[in-house]
Protein backbone atom coordinates (compact mmCIF):
# COMPACT_ATOMS: atom_id res chain seq x y z
CA UNK A 1 0.00 0.00 0.00
CA UNK A 2 1.39 3.42 -0.68
CA UNK A 3 1.29 6.10 1.65
CA UNK A 4 0.98 9.49 0.53
CA UNK A 5 3.12 11.62 2.61
CA UNK A 6 1.86 14.80 4.46
CA UNK A 7 4.50 17.51 6.03
CA UNK A 8 3.36 17.65 9.39
CA UNK A 9 3.40 21.72 9.07
CA UNK A 10 1.18 21.85 6.18
CA UNK A 11 -1.90 19.54 6.97
CA UNK A 12 -4.51 21.35 4.80
CA UNK A 13 -2.99 19.08 2.00
CA UNK A 14 -3.94 15.94 3.63
CA UNK A 15 -7.45 14.98 1.62
CA UNK A 16 -9.27 14.52 5.30
CA UNK A 17 -8.11 17.97 6.30
CA UNK A 18 -9.26 19.39 3.18
CA UNK A 19 -12.50 17.56 3.43
CA UNK A 20 -13.10 19.11 6.68
CA UNK A 21 -12.36 22.70 5.99
CA UNK A 22 -14.54 22.70 2.88
CA UNK A 23 -17.16 21.01 5.11
CA UNK A 24 -16.43 23.97 7.76
CA UNK A 25 -17.44 26.67 4.93
CA UNK A 26 -20.07 24.70 3.36
CA UNK A 27 -18.39 24.76 0.28
CA UNK A 28 -18.20 21.72 -2.29
CA UNK A 29 -14.89 22.11 -3.69
CA UNK A 30 -11.98 24.48 -3.74
CA UNK A 31 -12.84 25.60 -7.43
CA UNK A 32 -15.93 27.21 -5.13
CA UNK A 33 -13.25 29.86 -4.02
CA UNK A 34 -11.61 30.76 -7.60
CA UNK A 35 -15.63 31.44 -8.95
CA UNK A 36 -15.24 35.05 -9.58
CA UNK A 37 -11.38 34.21 -11.32
CA UNK A 38 -11.84 34.58 -14.79
CA UNK A 39 -10.76 31.59 -17.23
CA UNK A 40 -8.62 32.81 -18.94
CA UNK A 41 -6.92 34.04 -15.69
CA UNK A 42 -6.24 30.69 -14.22
CA UNK A 43 -3.54 28.02 -15.08
CA UNK A 44 -5.52 24.88 -15.29
CA UNK A 45 -2.14 23.27 -15.41
CA UNK A 46 -0.29 21.86 -12.65
CA UNK A 47 2.56 24.52 -11.44
CA UNK A 48 6.18 23.68 -12.57
CA UNK A 49 7.61 22.48 -9.82
CA UNK A 50 10.52 20.09 -8.92
CA UNK A 51 10.09 16.29 -7.50
CA UNK A 52 9.53 16.58 -3.18
CA UNK A 53 13.14 17.49 -1.47
CA UNK A 54 13.15 15.44 1.26
CA UNK A 55 15.96 17.01 3.23
CA UNK A 56 17.01 20.78 3.68
CA UNK A 57 20.17 20.09 2.22
CA UNK A 58 18.62 19.59 -1.10
CA UNK A 59 16.45 22.41 -1.07
CA UNK A 60 19.11 24.77 -0.69
CA UNK A 61 21.63 23.60 -3.40
CA UNK A 62 18.31 24.11 -4.94
CA UNK A 63 17.66 27.15 -4.50
CA UNK A 64 21.46 27.91 -5.05
CA UNK A 65 21.14 26.92 -8.47
CA UNK A 66 18.18 29.02 -9.02
CA UNK A 67 19.98 32.16 -7.25
CA UNK A 68 23.10 31.33 -9.47
CA UNK A 69 21.19 32.31 -12.53
CA UNK A 70 20.43 35.69 -11.94
CA UNK A 71 22.79 38.54 -12.74
CA UNK A 72 22.99 41.84 -10.40
CA UNK A 73 23.36 45.21 -11.22
CA UNK A 74 26.89 45.34 -9.58
CA UNK A 75 28.03 42.51 -12.08
CA UNK A 76 26.90 44.14 -15.39
CA UNK A 77 27.09 47.52 -16.64
CA UNK A 78 23.46 48.63 -16.04
CA UNK A 79 21.40 51.27 -17.96
CA UNK A 80 17.36 50.56 -16.04
CA UNK A 81 15.72 52.14 -14.60
CA UNK A 82 11.93 52.69 -14.57
CA UNK A 83 10.77 52.86 -11.18
CA UNK A 84 13.81 50.96 -9.02
CA UNK A 85 17.01 52.80 -9.45
CA UNK A 86 20.94 51.74 -8.74
CA UNK A 87 22.29 54.59 -6.44
CA UNK A 88 25.16 53.63 -3.74
CA UNK A 89 24.02 52.76 -0.58
CA UNK A 90 25.94 53.69 2.23
CA UNK A 91 27.87 50.75 4.13
CA UNK A 92 26.54 52.33 7.53
CA UNK A 93 22.55 52.03 6.49
CA UNK A 94 22.99 48.13 5.90
CA UNK A 95 24.58 47.91 9.44
CA UNK A 96 21.84 50.61 10.74
CA UNK A 97 18.26 48.28 9.65
CA UNK A 98 20.29 44.66 9.94
CA UNK A 99 20.32 45.53 14.17
CA UNK A 100 18.08 43.18 15.32
CA UNK A 101 15.65 45.67 17.12
CA UNK A 102 14.87 47.09 13.95
CA UNK A 103 15.21 43.99 11.07
CA UNK A 104 12.91 41.80 13.36
CA UNK A 105 10.60 44.36 15.03
CA UNK A 106 7.04 43.67 13.02
CA UNK A 107 5.24 46.05 15.22
CA UNK A 108 5.46 46.87 18.72
CA UNK A 109 4.53 49.60 21.53
CA UNK A 110 6.17 52.58 23.13
CA UNK A 111 7.11 50.40 26.07
CA UNK A 112 9.04 47.84 23.85
CA UNK A 113 10.10 49.63 20.97
CA UNK A 114 13.47 50.30 21.36
CA UNK A 115 14.31 53.51 19.51
CA UNK A 116 12.22 52.43 16.50
CA UNK A 117 9.90 54.75 16.70
CA UNK A 118 12.05 57.40 17.48
CA UNK A 119 14.04 56.48 14.23
CA UNK A 120 10.50 56.86 12.26
CA UNK A 121 9.84 60.35 13.73
CA UNK A 122 13.52 61.15 12.36
CA UNK A 123 13.06 60.18 9.29
CA UNK A 124 9.33 61.83 9.06
CA UNK A 125 11.16 65.16 10.20
CA UNK A 126 14.08 64.47 7.68
CA UNK A 127 11.98 64.03 4.40
CA UNK A 128 9.62 67.33 5.63
CA UNK A 129 12.84 69.04 5.64
CA UNK A 130 14.08 67.50 2.33
CA UNK A 131 9.85 68.00 0.61
CA UNK A 132 9.27 71.44 2.60
CA UNK A 133 6.20 69.83 3.97
CA UNK A 134 5.38 69.79 7.15
CA UNK A 135 3.48 66.18 8.17
CA UNK A 136 5.19 62.92 6.70
CA UNK A 137 4.03 59.23 6.89
CA UNK A 138 5.45 56.17 8.35
CA UNK A 139 5.53 54.46 4.72
CA UNK A 140 3.26 52.33 3.19
CA UNK A 141 3.81 49.51 1.09
CA UNK A 142 5.71 51.38 -1.71
CA UNK A 143 4.85 54.87 -3.95
CA UNK A 144 2.14 53.30 -6.06
CA UNK A 145 -0.08 52.83 -3.46
CA UNK A 146 1.17 56.25 -1.44
CA UNK A 147 0.01 58.75 -4.80
CA UNK A 148 -3.27 55.70 -5.13
CA UNK A 149 -3.71 57.22 -1.59
CA UNK A 150 -3.22 60.67 -1.88
CA UNK A 151 -6.12 60.77 -5.15
CA UNK A 152 -8.39 59.07 -2.72
CA UNK A 153 -7.57 61.59 -0.05
CA UNK A 154 -8.38 64.25 -2.72
CA UNK A 155 -11.35 62.63 -3.15
CA UNK A 156 -12.62 62.68 0.03
CA UNK A 157 -11.60 66.07 0.90
CA UNK A 158 -13.50 67.40 -2.25
CA UNK A 159 -16.27 65.26 -2.47
CA UNK A 160 -15.69 65.33 -6.65
CA UNK A 161 -14.88 61.74 -8.38
CA UNK A 162 -12.48 63.21 -11.23
CA UNK A 163 -9.06 62.97 -11.27
CA UNK A 164 -6.57 64.43 -14.12
CA UNK A 165 -4.04 63.32 -15.31
CA UNK A 166 -1.34 65.77 -16.33
CA UNK A 167 2.05 64.05 -16.90
CA UNK A 168 3.50 60.68 -18.37
CA UNK A 169 3.52 58.13 -15.80
CA UNK A 170 5.05 54.69 -15.63
CA UNK A 171 2.77 51.93 -17.21
CA UNK A 172 2.97 50.03 -14.23
CA UNK A 173 2.20 52.35 -11.57
CA UNK A 174 -1.07 54.15 -13.69
CA UNK A 175 -1.77 50.34 -13.68
CA UNK A 176 -1.95 49.88 -10.06
CA UNK A 177 -3.43 53.35 -9.43
CA UNK A 178 -5.84 53.22 -11.29
CA UNK A 179 -7.06 49.18 -9.68
CA UNK A 180 -6.55 51.22 -6.48
CA UNK A 181 -8.96 54.31 -7.10
CA UNK A 182 -11.63 53.07 -9.34
CA UNK A 183 -14.02 52.36 -6.80
CA UNK A 184 -13.99 55.67 -5.53
CA UNK A 185 -12.73 58.38 -8.21
CA UNK A 186 -11.94 58.19 -12.25
CA UNK A 187 -8.44 58.65 -13.82
CA UNK A 188 -8.80 61.36 -17.03
CA UNK A 189 -5.77 61.26 -19.00
CA UNK A 190 -4.80 64.83 -20.35
CA UNK A 191 -2.41 64.31 -23.60
CA UNK A 192 0.69 66.07 -22.50
CA UNK A 193 3.30 67.75 -24.89
CA UNK A 194 6.65 67.01 -25.64
CA UNK A 195 6.16 64.76 -22.70
CA UNK A 196 5.31 67.20 -19.93
CA UNK A 197 2.10 68.82 -19.15
CA UNK A 198 -0.01 70.80 -21.32
CA UNK A 199 -1.24 73.29 -18.96
CA UNK A 200 -3.67 75.20 -21.63
CA UNK A 201 -5.47 71.78 -22.05
CA UNK A 202 -5.76 70.85 -17.91
CA UNK A 203 -7.22 74.67 -17.75
CA UNK A 204 -10.03 73.43 -20.41
CA UNK A 205 -10.35 69.99 -18.54
CA UNK A 206 -10.55 71.07 -14.66
CA UNK A 207 -14.52 71.18 -13.80
CA UNK A 208 -16.53 70.86 -10.64
CA UNK A 209 -16.11 67.58 -10.47
CA UNK A 210 -12.48 67.51 -10.58
CA UNK A 211 -11.03 66.53 -6.96
CA UNK A 212 -7.41 66.98 -8.44
CA UNK A 213 -4.77 67.09 -10.56
CA UNK A 214 -2.66 64.60 -10.52
CA UNK A 215 1.47 65.63 -11.83
CA UNK A 216 4.14 62.96 -12.23
CA UNK A 217 7.73 64.72 -11.85
CA UNK A 218 10.12 63.14 -12.95
CA UNK A 219 7.94 61.38 -15.51
CA UNK A 220 7.84 58.15 -16.59
CA UNK A 221 10.72 59.36 -19.07
CA UNK A 222 12.59 61.62 -16.34
CA UNK A 223 10.99 64.96 -17.46
CA UNK A 224 11.10 67.57 -15.29
CA UNK A 225 7.45 69.36 -14.67
CA UNK A 226 8.39 73.08 -14.72
CA UNK A 227 5.15 73.81 -14.84
CA UNK A 228 3.40 73.15 -11.84
CA UNK A 229 2.92 76.54 -10.29
CA UNK A 230 0.55 77.29 -13.23
CA UNK A 231 -1.13 73.96 -12.43
CA UNK A 232 -1.64 74.45 -8.53
CA UNK A 233 -3.09 78.19 -9.33
CA UNK A 234 -5.55 76.63 -12.27
CA UNK A 235 -6.22 74.08 -10.15
CA UNK A 236 -6.80 75.58 -6.84
CA UNK A 237 -9.38 78.41 -8.88
CA UNK A 238 -11.35 75.32 -9.68
CA UNK A 239 -11.47 73.81 -6.34
CA UNK A 240 -9.50 71.30 -6.68
CA UNK A 241 -6.19 69.59 -5.02
CA UNK A 242 -2.62 69.20 -6.55
CA UNK A 243 -1.54 65.59 -5.73
CA UNK A 244 2.31 65.61 -6.95
CA UNK A 245 3.62 61.82 -7.31
CA UNK A 246 7.79 62.26 -7.52
CA UNK A 247 10.86 60.78 -6.54
CA UNK A 248 12.32 62.77 -3.43
CA UNK A 249 16.46 62.27 -4.93
CA UNK A 250 16.74 65.48 -6.95
CA UNK A 251 15.13 67.95 -4.10
CA UNK A 252 18.42 68.60 -2.93
CA UNK A 253 19.15 70.84 -6.02
CA UNK A 254 15.28 71.26 -7.63
CA UNK A 255 12.87 73.16 -6.51
CA UNK A 256 10.23 70.95 -4.16
CA UNK A 257 6.58 70.18 -5.32
CA UNK A 258 5.45 72.19 -2.45
CA UNK A 259 7.31 75.23 -3.43
CA UNK A 260 5.16 75.53 -6.53
CA UNK A 261 1.95 74.44 -4.62
CA UNK A 262 1.27 71.10 -4.63
CA UNK A 263 -1.15 70.34 -1.65
CA UNK A 264 -0.14 66.54 -1.45
CA UNK A 265 3.54 64.95 -2.21
CA UNK A 266 3.75 61.23 -3.09
CA UNK A 267 6.76 59.10 -3.98
CA UNK A 268 9.21 56.19 -3.48
CA UNK A 269 11.96 55.96 -1.04
CA UNK A 270 13.72 53.16 -2.73
CA UNK A 271 16.35 55.79 -3.90
CA UNK A 272 17.52 56.52 -0.64
CA UNK A 273 19.81 54.18 0.40
CA UNK A 274 17.71 51.02 -0.29
CA UNK A 275 18.99 48.56 -2.90
CA UNK A 276 17.49 47.09 -6.12
CA UNK A 277 17.40 43.84 -4.95
CA UNK A 278 15.60 42.41 -8.34
CA UNK A 279 12.84 44.51 -8.19
CA UNK A 280 13.95 46.87 -5.23
CA UNK A 281 12.88 47.57 -1.41
CA UNK A 282 10.30 50.04 -1.72
CA UNK A 283 8.69 52.42 0.60
CA UNK A 284 5.72 55.26 -0.60
CA UNK A 285 5.35 58.62 1.50
CA UNK A 286 2.50 60.64 1.64
CA UNK A 287 3.55 64.33 2.75
CA UNK A 288 1.34 67.36 3.66
CA UNK A 289 1.09 70.69 4.80
CA UNK A 290 0.22 71.48 8.92
CA UNK A 291 -3.35 71.54 8.18
CA UNK A 292 -5.87 69.12 10.34
CA UNK A 293 -7.79 68.49 6.95
CA UNK A 294 -5.02 67.26 5.07
CA UNK A 295 -3.79 65.21 8.05
CA UNK A 296 -6.69 64.17 9.49
CA UNK A 297 -7.67 62.58 5.63
CA UNK A 298 -3.89 60.38 5.74
CA UNK A 299 -4.84 56.78 6.73
CA UNK A 300 -1.18 56.17 7.51
CA UNK A 301 0.61 56.00 11.28
CA UNK A 302 2.10 59.33 12.15
CA UNK A 303 5.21 59.35 14.91
CA UNK A 304 5.32 62.59 16.81
CA UNK A 305 6.98 63.59 20.46
CA UNK A 306 4.91 63.34 23.74
CA UNK A 307 5.57 64.04 26.99
CA UNK A 308 5.45 61.34 29.85
CA UNK A 309 4.81 61.42 33.44
CA UNK A 310 7.95 62.30 34.54
CA UNK A 311 9.01 66.18 34.11
CA UNK A 312 11.52 66.89 31.63
CA UNK A 313 11.36 63.94 29.68
CA UNK A 314 9.33 62.80 26.26
CA UNK A 315 9.15 59.81 23.98
CA UNK A 316 7.49 58.99 20.94
CA UNK A 317 4.20 57.81 20.06
CA UNK A 318 1.15 57.57 17.47
CA UNK A 319 0.08 61.05 16.33
CA UNK A 320 -4.22 62.00 15.80
CA UNK A 321 -4.73 57.38 16.19
CA UNK A 322 -8.29 57.91 16.23
CA UNK A 323 -7.94 59.10 12.72
CA UNK A 324 -6.58 55.23 10.77
CA UNK A 325 -8.25 52.47 10.37
CA UNK A 326 -6.65 50.73 13.40
CA UNK A 327 -8.99 52.98 15.34
CA UNK A 328 -12.33 52.43 13.41
CA UNK A 329 -11.63 48.93 11.59
CA UNK A 330 -14.34 48.53 9.21
CA UNK A 331 -15.33 52.10 9.52
CA UNK A 332 -12.00 53.17 8.62
CA UNK A 333 -11.93 55.51 5.80
CA UNK A 334 -9.24 53.99 4.07
CA UNK A 335 -7.44 50.53 5.32
CA UNK A 336 -3.66 50.45 6.13
CA UNK A 337 -1.69 47.72 7.13
CA UNK A 338 1.89 46.61 6.72
CA UNK A 339 3.93 49.67 7.13
CA UNK A 340 7.14 49.40 5.10
CA UNK A 341 8.96 50.63 8.05
CA UNK A 342 12.37 48.81 7.85
CA UNK A 343 12.99 51.23 4.53
CA UNK A 344 11.98 54.33 6.65
CA UNK A 345 14.85 53.77 8.96
CA UNK A 346 17.07 53.28 5.86
CA UNK A 347 16.04 56.29 4.20
CA UNK A 348 16.12 58.40 7.55
CA UNK A 349 19.77 56.64 7.73
CA UNK A 350 20.80 57.84 4.50
CA UNK A 351 19.16 61.38 4.86
CA UNK A 352 20.82 61.90 7.95
CA UNK A 353 24.06 60.59 6.25
CA UNK A 354 23.84 62.98 3.41
CA UNK A 355 22.46 65.88 5.08
CA UNK A 356 21.66 69.17 2.73
CA UNK A 357 25.06 69.56 1.14
CA UNK A 358 25.12 65.97 0.22
CA UNK A 359 21.78 65.66 -1.65
CA UNK A 360 22.41 69.14 -3.74
CA UNK A 361 25.94 67.71 -4.53
CA UNK A 362 23.62 64.33 -5.81
CA UNK A 363 21.22 66.12 -7.32
CA UNK A 364 24.02 68.20 -9.49
CA UNK A 365 25.87 64.91 -10.42
CA UNK A 366 22.23 63.14 -11.61
CA UNK A 367 21.77 66.32 -13.72
CA UNK A 368 24.81 66.68 -14.46
CA UNK A 369 25.80 62.92 -15.61
CA UNK A 370 21.77 62.65 -17.40
CA UNK A 371 22.97 65.67 -19.78
CA UNK A 372 26.58 64.04 -20.53
CA UNK A 373 24.55 60.71 -21.51
CA UNK A 374 22.16 62.52 -23.64
CA UNK A 375 24.71 64.46 -25.50
CA UNK A 376 26.72 61.50 -26.06
CA UNK A 377 23.65 59.48 -27.58
CA UNK A 378 22.24 61.97 -29.40
CA UNK A 379 25.26 62.34 -31.51
CA UNK A 380 25.16 58.65 -32.66
CA UNK A 381 24.17 58.92 -36.55
CA UNK A 382 20.29 57.60 -36.32
CA UNK A 383 20.00 58.11 -32.52
CA UNK A 384 18.01 61.28 -31.02
CA UNK A 385 16.29 62.64 -28.13
CA UNK A 386 12.53 61.45 -27.62
CA UNK A 387 12.04 65.59 -26.33
CA UNK A 388 13.46 68.43 -25.22
CA UNK A 389 12.31 68.97 -21.45
CA UNK A 390 14.59 69.48 -18.46
CA UNK A 391 15.39 65.50 -17.45
CA UNK A 392 16.63 64.07 -14.02
CA UNK A 393 18.65 60.71 -14.12
CA UNK A 394 15.93 59.25 -17.10
CA UNK A 395 15.58 60.10 -20.68
CA UNK A 396 14.06 58.20 -24.02
CA UNK A 397 16.17 58.02 -27.24
CA UNK A 398 14.35 56.77 -30.13
CA UNK A 399 17.04 54.49 -32.37
CA UNK A 400 16.67 53.00 -35.97
CA UNK A 401 16.41 49.66 -35.26
CA UNK A 402 13.97 47.82 -32.75
CA UNK A 403 15.00 48.73 -29.28
CA UNK A 404 14.80 44.95 -28.24
CA UNK A 405 17.79 44.32 -31.24
CA UNK A 406 20.15 46.99 -29.51
CA UNK A 407 19.24 45.64 -25.88
CA UNK A 408 20.12 42.24 -26.85
CA UNK A 409 23.43 43.44 -29.08
CA UNK A 410 24.45 45.32 -26.02
CA UNK A 411 23.55 42.96 -23.43
CA UNK A 412 26.03 40.57 -24.82
CA UNK A 413 28.68 42.43 -24.22
CA UNK A 414 27.42 43.00 -20.81
CA UNK A 415 25.75 46.07 -20.76
CA UNK A 416 22.00 46.68 -19.88
CA UNK A 417 21.40 49.52 -22.01
CA UNK A 418 17.83 50.69 -20.62
CA UNK A 419 14.22 49.50 -20.99
CA UNK A 420 12.51 48.88 -23.83
CA UNK A 421 9.11 51.39 -23.94
CA UNK A 422 8.01 51.86 -27.50
CA UNK A 423 9.07 49.44 -30.58
CA UNK A 424 12.35 51.81 -31.33
CA UNK A 425 12.41 53.24 -27.93
CA UNK A 426 14.68 53.07 -25.06
CA UNK A 427 14.28 54.41 -21.83
CA UNK A 428 18.00 55.18 -20.38
CA UNK A 429 18.79 55.46 -16.59
CA UNK A 430 21.95 57.57 -15.35
CA UNK A 431 22.97 57.36 -11.63
CA UNK A 432 25.55 58.31 -9.98
CA UNK A 433 27.36 55.24 -9.37
CA UNK A 434 27.55 55.43 -13.82
CA UNK A 435 30.65 57.23 -14.54
CA UNK A 436 31.47 59.50 -17.59
CA UNK A 437 33.26 56.03 -19.23
CA UNK A 438 30.56 53.99 -18.03
CA UNK A 439 28.54 56.63 -20.49
CA UNK A 440 31.53 55.93 -23.45
CA UNK A 441 31.23 52.58 -23.21
CA UNK A 442 27.56 52.81 -23.78
CA UNK A 443 27.33 55.49 -26.18
CA UNK A 444 30.37 53.34 -28.53
CA UNK A 445 28.38 49.97 -28.10
CA UNK A 446 25.59 51.77 -29.27
CA UNK A 447 26.78 53.22 -32.29
CA UNK A 448 28.26 50.19 -33.11
CA UNK A 449 25.17 48.73 -33.02
CA UNK A 450 22.68 50.54 -35.41
CA UNK A 451 25.69 51.72 -37.59
CA UNK A 452 24.90 49.07 -40.11
CA UNK A 453 21.32 50.09 -40.44
CA UNK A 454 22.61 54.02 -40.86
CA UNK A 455 24.93 53.19 -42.96
CA UNK A 456 22.58 51.05 -45.39
CA UNK A 457 20.32 54.30 -45.29
CA UNK A 458 22.54 56.45 -46.12
CA UNK A 459 23.78 54.64 -49.03
CA UNK A 460 19.99 53.82 -50.64
CA UNK A 461 19.90 57.59 -50.70
CA UNK A 462 23.21 58.39 -52.29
Amino acid sequence: MTQTFVHPYIPNTAPETRAAMLAAVDAASVDEFYADVPDGLRLDRPLDLPAPLVAEQDLARHVRGLLAKNRSTQERLSFLGAGTYNHYVPAVVDEVINRSEFLTAYAGEPYEDHGRFQALFQYQSLMAELLEMDVVNVPVYDGYQATATGLTMSGRLTGRSRILVASDVLPAKLSKVRDYVRAHVELVAVPTVDCTADVEAVRAALGADVAAVWIETPSATGAVEAAIREIADAAHAAGAVVVVGTDPIGYGVLATPASAGADIVTGDIQSLGIHQWFGGGHGGFIAVHDEPRFVMEMPSRLFGLATTDVEGEYGFGDVAYDRTSFAHREQGKEWVGTAAALWGIAAGVYLALMGPAGMADLGEVLLARTRYAQQRLAAIDGVRLADAAVHLREFAVELPIPAADAVAALRAQGIEPGVVIGERTLLVCVTEVISQSDIDRLAVALAAAVSPVVASAEEQIR
